[in-house]
């Protein structure tokens, strides 16, 4: 039987349900230069206007023929989802190009708090000078504690239970893979509302706010 997602989302939340999501590996190249950036979220996850606090992350997608690698970045102001990259590899390019496409969108503002977990893609040099260049401000969960970072890895749970909560790994193609990631992103964005947002979207909250 067939039930709307906003149902489905209340339900879930209700109890607290949430997918089990499979650990990420961390790697990192021997010798290779990392910049560690202090915690200033604190987990302080709410900001009064937006472009103060960005929170980003790289999540598996292992639902198509090959494991793909889906990049985010939220806008903590109203939890909308404002870049996002779906590559096949996780390395440093797939996290510039994500913070690039935000840049574009939102007009390259300046300031920014942006933050991440200590993944190597992370602490490279190249994407921490990519930072700096553009006048964003680096901050970093504490090593192995996820709750520094939880709006943006509960938003990539709740995006495989609700989307691919009945699908098989390696049971779709990638082109469809490809689609669901991004209806379900704009479905987040346009049209499920959050308790946070006084149960508005994230667009609908923003509109409101501008």
């Amino acid at each position: 039987m067939a039930a709307n997602r906003n149902t489905v989302q209340k339900i879930m939340q209700k109890y607290n349900l949430q997918c089990r999501i499979k650990p990420k590996r961390k790697w990192r190249s021997q010798g290779e230069s990392i910049i560690i950036a202090p915690d200033l979220l604190k987990r302080d996850f709410t900001a009064s206007a937006p472009n103060k606090k960005w929170v980003t992350d790289i999540t598996y997608i292992q639902y198509g023929s090959t494991t793909k690698y889906l990049s985010t970045i939220m806008d903590l102001f109203n939890n909308e989802i404002v870049a996002y990259k779906l590559y096949d590899h996780q390395q440093t390019p797939l996290v510039i190009d994500t913070l690039m496409e935000a840049l574009e969108h939102r007009s390259s503002p300046d300031g920014v708090i942006i933050h991440s977990d200590q993944g190597s893609v992370y602490t490279s040099y190249a994407y921490q000078d990519f930072v700096k260049k553009n006048d964003l401000i680096s901050s970093m969960s504490r090593r192995g504690n996820c709750w520094d970072n939880a709006v943006i890895e509960s938003f990539h749970s709740n995006l495989k239970s609700e989307e691919f909560q009945y699908v098989k790994f390696n049971s779709l193609g990638n082109h469809e893979v490809t689609e669901r990631i991004r209806d379900y992103l704009n479905y987040y964005n346009e049209e499920r509302i959050q308790e946070k947002l006084g149960y508005l979207t994230p667009m609908k909250y923003g509109v409101k706010a501008a």
